[in-house]
């Protein structure tokens, strides 16, 4: 999930770290004066993200710049996957953090820093053309790894299980209870948008391309923006997926046109690179807007879990506009009615100009 910048800077009053408790400050401590001879300067280690998972990142100061710790315990994260898809992107050229150390044993690494400004935070009317072009061509690299046989699939287990998060969670939050015909009803609706998903041709999947885990760093130049972060549970899946994520993200809404035009866009570059894209745009489109339907039931899902389970209230802003994406979508395709209409009941509201 995505990871929310901090504003502390370098120069700022560092106020202690807190630890879930003293065993793990102890490992934090030991495992970073076995790394002394790197100039690190523990004592200003302070928070530099926060997460959605059991992850955090913190900044650390040395003598050849800020670098950034995760901080992982390996009882509830596994890292194998991040490393292992770091080296993936950064052999094809792109901008993720280089592993500077791992202890596997205690869940701490050592991470390039590509810095706090995230596309979030710097995306504005002058800007979104040159960042959209960057991570439509850096997502084109991503998609042209061949790594079917190093990820996993992102298959209908995989996909029937995350779409199981909006009745489990986002229904439940709503205050509703499924009926036996809504039941029945879900299940079709979901059986048809996972028949779409698993007919697309398939690609390295990031799961999380968007403004949150996309950084801005001016000093490395066009060539190496954007700098990518929280690629770690990358699969084998959709092509349309990550541009579902990065043109309809949660955090920051563009107008359907300006999503058609950057779509527009990367299909091109996509074609031109040799990537399996549909030759027919509006069949691509088509593509797009279903493959982001299962994304968005999903975040649903996923944003009311982090309230309920894990009081994590901060996610509750997002969920209208995820719910727009998804209503949208279900509205405009016969065979999706029924779902666009259970997303409305779960709102309170009923419209008419929906398709069966």
């Amino acid at each position: 999930m995505p990871l929310t910048p901090d504003p502390t800077t370098s120069g700022s009053t560092v106020p202690p770290l807190a630890w879930p408790d003293d065993s793990r400050r102890v490992a934090f401590e030991s495992w970073l004066r076995q790394l002394a001879g790197r100039g690190i300067h523990a004592s200003g280690a302070r928070p530099a993200s926060n997460d959605a998972s059991f992850r955090r990142y913190l900044r650390v100061d040395t003598e050849g710049g800020t670098r950034i710790v995760m901080d992982a315990p390996p009882e509830k994260e596994d890292c194998r996957p991040f490393v292992k898809v770091a080296a993936l992107l950064r052999a094809a050229g792109l901008n993720a953090p280089e592993v500077l150390d791992w202890h596997a044993q205690d869940g701490f690494m050592l991470l390039s820093d590509l810095g706090d400004q995230t596309y979030l935070s710097q995306l504005d009317d002058r800007s979104a053309h040159a960042l959209y072009a960057d991570a439509s061509q850096a997502l084109v690299r991503l998609q042209g790894i061949e790594a079917a046989s190093q990820l996993p699939a992102y298959d209908r287990t995989l996909l029937m299980r995350e779409m199981q998060l909006f009745p489990d969670w986002y229904v439940k939050h709503a205050g509703h209870v499924l009926t036996a015909d809504e039941q029945a009803q879900w299940a079709d609706c979901v059986e048809r948008i996972v028949q779409n998903n698993l007919a697309q041709p398939m690609v390295l999947v990031h799961r999380d391309y968007h403004s949150r885990n996309l950084m801005v760093c001016p000093a490395a130049g066009a060539a190496t923006n954007p700098g990518i972060l929280d690629f770690q549970d990358a699969v084998w899946g959709p092509i349309t997926y990550d541009l579902a994520s990065l043109l309809r993200d949660a955090y920051i809404e563009l107008q359907e046109d300006v999503q058609i035009d950057l779509a527009v866009r990367y299909w091109e570059r996509a074609r031109k690179a040799g990537l399996p894209v549909q030759a027919d745009f509006g069949e691509f489109w088509r593509d797009f807007e279903w493959m982001g339907l299962q994304r968005h039931l999903k975040v649903l899902g996923i944003f009311a879990r982090l309230y309920h389970r894990d009081g994590k209230d901060g996610y509750l802003q997002n969920l209208p506009l995820v719910w727009r994406y998804a209503h949208r979508t279900a509205s405009r395709y016969n065979g999706l009615g029924a779902l666009a209409r259970l997303l409305e009941r779960l709102v309170g509201e009923t419209r008419q100009d929906v398709f069966r």
